[in-house]
């Protein structure tokens, strides 16, 4: 795995390539966000964004959507997917917030992760981008671009969370995983554009696996015959 000094130069280098990375997430409160994220499971930011503009403003905060009931909310967050799991972790995290924390989301890790449906990424996405709380969330994109590269070593997202803060200041946490996220969807893909990555020449993936495959695809050169170059010559 490579060092924090090296992990902070390659970063350097993806933000060059992701400028404005952190502003990518465009609900303003942290209560929208937190609805968004949860929302977000094993379904894309564009179907979130179409569904969510309704839903907030039938339900603007955790006192209405505590109140809501789950034939209620299904039908209107169908097409994220599992919108049966989804609506009962919605209105049990709303009906927890209401009766923990007066309506108000945390600002604590550990008071967020006990709330139904947040684990610790959807946590660090709230803490980070709606609530001044340094975070760095860890989804399939975080985990597969950093493990590709190299600055991280596990398939486990808490691991990977722990050595990316430790190599990275926490003024930057959140504008890591953003940038992580945005490289695993634009150029670090399941099958990945390496000829548009500015950290090709960095990456472990790149030299161990990409570069090998090529280099035995590549046509082999002939050996010169000397008897054939002087048949041809006659």
């Amino acid at each position: 795995m490579k060092s924090a000094k090296e992990t902070r130069r390659i970063l350097d280098k993806l933000e060059t390539q992701h400028p404005g990375a952190d502003t990518e997430l465009h609900h303003t409160t942290p209560f929208e966000l937190l609805v968004a994220t949860i929302l977000s499971a094993q379904s894309t930011d564009a179907r979130v964004n179409i569904v969510t503009p309704v839903l907030f403003k039938r339900y603007p905060n955790a006192h209405a959507l505590a109140q809501a009931t789950t034939s209620e909310l299904e039908p209107q967050i169908h097409s994220t997917g599992f919108f049966r799991a989804k609506s009962k972790s919605l209105i049990g995290m709303a009906q927890a917030l209401v009766a923990e924390h007066g309506g108000e989301v945390p600002a604590d890790m550990d008071k967020l992760v006990t709330l139904p449906g947040v684990g610790r990424k959807t946590a660090n996405v709230v803490l980070g981008h709606a609530l001044g709380v340094p975070g760095l969330p860890v989804d399939r994109h975080v985990l597969r671009v950093s493990n590709r590269i190299g600055i991280a070593e596990s398939d486990d997202a808490e691991v990977v969370e722990q050595q990316l803060t430790k190599a990275m200041p926490k003024a930057r946490w959140t504008r890591t995983s953003d940038t992580l996220i945005l490289h695993g969807r634009r150029i670090c893909k399941p099958k990945p554009l390496c000829d548009q990555c500015v950290v090709r020449d960095d990456c472990d993936y790149f030299r161990l696996v990409i570069s090998r495959v090529r280099d035995r695809k590549a046509p082999k050169k002939k050996k010169h015959d000397p008897r054939r170059i002087r048949a041809a010559r006659r």
